[in-house]
């Protein structure tokens, strides 16, 4: 799917990047040099939100999960930042949309480990570690949880998947993925056909994509680290988004098309005229705003939530399995004609 028509807003947000990268910022930006150590102020957690930091011994996660709403969903959110950023303020205000996307869901985004002080495969440990922590210290359904990541850590989520898959743990309900970098050789075509337009990462090989210190003295095409060179066969649904001026344009395409080939269901939506993570603009960007649209929906459609004409949750089944399906579909008719009454 390819949205063809860019907003005004839009258009000037990505103008304004590429104003902003034409001056002296633009080497820090790419290089990650800002992103390594982010100034930010203290995160205020929305009120209606328990927000709980969990140590590890070796890095740290933070909990969000709603006060009035304990629905067994959970978002397990793998941050985005080239491998060399941690944590930051606007992940965590993905943290509180994705709950209200998720009808209620409990977030979960580990600060993991980064190069270059921690290089490949800390990362995928700590998702790993993350990921079991969810299985089996707070008991989630495995059909009650899905795995979310932008960029680096939409790589990193699809990572993790295939991980589980080859070390026989329960595959998630879904996977969503923002501009993820799913190839850490660069070999998709739109690293050539997209270097001049790419606000952010085009126009320059100085930067965090070429100058990949995550990838330590391991093979760059080691399916951990390019995920687009691992088998996705068995994996679950996925939502896969990306701009059309990323120069990671073809690490979500080829990705999709791969997964399409071995038997997975993908929606993979191109996004006419936007830039590297354009989600960030939250609910200022129309098409920030139709991405996260396009979110919920999945999110529904995965966790199986039913509404009626008036939108109100009707009816929320727990598990995809077909010997409970004929089950739910009966106590949603009875509900329903007890309503109708």
């Amino acid at each position: 799917m390819s949205r063809k028509e860019v907003s005004m807003i839009g258009n000037l947000t990505r103008d304004m990047m590429r104003d902003v990268m034409e001056t002296s910022l633009k080497k820090p930006i790419q290089t990650g040099e800002f992103r390594k150590n982010p100034v930010e102020p203290a995160w205020r957690c929305p009120n209606d939100y328990i927000y709980e930091l969990i140590p590890t011994g070796k890095f740290v996660m933070e909990y969000l999960k709603p006060k009035q709403a304990v629905t067994g969903r959970v978002i397990l959110q793998l941050h985005g930042g080239g491998y060399i950023g941690p944590m930051k303020n606007i992940y965590r205000r993905f943290a509180v949309k994705y709950s209200e996307l998720g009808f209620g869901a409990d977030v979960l985004t580990p600060d993991y480990r980064v190069a270059p002080e921690h290089p490949f495969p800390a990362a995928l440990e700590d998702a790993v570690y993350a990921y079991k922590w969810l299985l089996n210290e707070k008991k989630y359904d495995p059909e009650q949880i899905v795995v979310a990541g932008d960029s680096a850590g939409g790589g990193l989520a699809l990572a993790l998947c295939l991980y589980a898959k080859d070390h026989a743990l329960p595959l998630p309900a879904g996977i969503i993925t923002m501009s993820p970098w799913t190839d850490v050789t660069l070999s998709g075509a739109s690293y050539e056909e997209n270097y001049t337009i790419d606000p952010l990462f085009g126009n320059s090989k100085e930067n965090m994509l070429y100058q990949c210190s995550y990838i330590g003295d391991d093979d760059p095409k080691n399916p951990y680290l390019s995920p687009l060179f691992g088998n996705f066969e068995g994996f679950p649904p996925m939502l896969m988004q990306v701009g059309s001026y990323e120069v990671l344009l073809d690490d979500t395409r080829e990705a999709a098309k791969k997964a399409r080939a071995e038997g997975v269901k993908v929606r993979c939506s191109v996004y006419d005229g936007m830039f590297h993570v354009f989600q960030m603009g939250l609910d200022l960007i129309p098409e920030s705003r139709e991405a996260w649209e396009e979110v919920g929906e999945y999110l529904r459609i995965v966790y199986r939530i039913h509404r009626d004409q008036e939108g109100k949750i009707v009816k929320k089944v727990k598990t995809r399995r077909k010997d409970t399906e004929e089950r739910a579909k009966l106590n949603l008719l009875a509900f329903l004609k007890r309503e109708l009454k």
